[in-house]
């Protein structure tokens, strides 16, 4: 091709070439590509857990060594659609030889990881370990922990909180409360029942009112309407209807479903309607900013020679309150215990040192003050000032 400065050689391009011999996947991915790491672990996992999962019978399945091994190494690379991970197998080369070929659409792909997957992760995750541990790459001596807040795929605004709900539910019973004393003024049977005291209002010392004391009232409500002759006391039994009515489609249901939301909460002052499992929490990049709560998890993990050797997931913000139960999780779920734990100071307290140390585990976290203690002014006042 004769160009402006002379003629210029371009290397051939014909798209309709035949190659006698066709390239395999095989060869066109490096050898020390993490496909293959990915590919060479995968085979060596005992997957019994996850063969469990599945009835038998039918039609057949895609092979769950394949499905798993596409999984973990569209993790590696950041990408979590099941219908970009389908679009994947079909164009990427990578993916096309871990599948050898196979092209499972996304509804396959979200039924392995939402419902063959689901409890078996711990213990393809140990099963890693125990990979891991026989290849010399971790110990498991070693424990370097640290945890991440993760904002959940829920309204920001869609939060209940425990003294609210608390706070409902006591004006809710203070209600109930005049109700019952209203409708036994009504009957006649206050002085008889009370003898002369007060009602008792809501207050530390007032045990709350439960929905089946509720049920029971609206129960005898209506039995006392059945009762009433014709015609005996209308303003009696108007009220009577009305405060029945009340009971059965107002007080009740928000006294159930205070109950449930206190359910709900348990030891946490937060939840998102969106995503009850959420905590309102401060996410990291907020803390500087004084930004707003949004509902999360709080991750904590440990690593040895960059690999993960131990996670759980937490519904409290502290890092400090969250160390042993992370702790007695990693041993349980795992089948460990570290001889060391290394940790920033957002875990350093007494009451971690003592309990590692009842242990046997020896510890490498730092207490909050431990640098401010370091400097120059800090060992000025404690060695001259009063």
């Amino acid at each position: 091709m004769q160009g402006a400065r002379g003629k210029v050689v371009f290397k051939p391009h014909h798209q309709s070439q035949m190659e006698f011999f066709p390239p395999s996947h095989e060869s066109l991915i490096p050898d020390n590509h993490i496909v293959r790491l990915i590919n060479s672990a995968i085979d060596q996992l005992e997957l019994l857990p996850v063969i469990d999962s599945y009835k038998g019978g039918g039609t057949s399945s895609h092979h769950l060594r394949m499905l798993l091994k596409v999984l973990v190494y569209v993790y590696s690379q950041r990408v979590y659609s099941s219908r970009q991970i389908a679009k994947a197998l079909r164009e990427n080369v990578n993916f096309m030889w871990l599948s050898g070929g196979n092209r499972p659409d996304f509804q396959t792909i979200n039924r392995f990881r939402g419902c063959r997957l689901r409890g078996a992760t711990e213990k393809v995750f140990a099963a890693m370990l125990i990979l891991l541990t026989e290849a010399g790459l971790v110990s498991l001596k070693e424990y370097f922990l640290d945890g991440t807040k993760l904002e959940a795929n829920a309204n920001r605004y869609s939060f209940v909180w425990k003294k609210s709900t608390r706070r409902y539910e006591e004006n809710l019973d203070l209600k109930v409360r005049e109700l019952f004393q209203e409708i036994d003024r009504l009957n006649s049977r206050e002085n008889k029942k009370y003898k002369g005291n007060d009602l008792p209002e809501t207050g530390e010392d007032v045990q709350p009112i439960s929905v089946e004391q509720m049920q029971e009232k609206l129960a005898d409500l209506n039995k006392e309407l059945v009762e009433i002759p014709v015609n005996e006391d209308k303003e009696r039994e108007s009220f009577l209807k009305k405060a029945s009515r009340k009971l059965e489609n107002d007080l009740i249901p928000r006294k159930r479903k205070y109950k449930e939301q206190q359910e709900i909460f348990q030891a946490r002052n937060s939840y998102s309607k969106s995503d009850p499992d959420a905590t309102f929490m401060r996410m990291k990049e907020d803390h500087m900013q004084n930004g707003q709560l949004k509902p999360g998890y709080n991750l904590q993990m440990g690593t040895e020679n960059q690999f993960v050797t131990g996670y759980s997931i937490h519904q409290k913000s502290t890092d400090t309150i969250l160390l042993t139960s992370h702790l007695e999780t990693v041993s349980s779920r795992f089948g460990f215990v570290p001889e060391t734990v290394i940790a920033e100071a957002g875990y350093g307290s007494e009451e971690n040192y003592r309990k590692l140390e009842k242990q046997g585990i020896h510890s490498y976290i730092k207490y909050g003050g431990f640098d401010g203690e370091q400097s120059r002014k800090f060992t000025f006042q404690k060695d001259f000032l009063p």
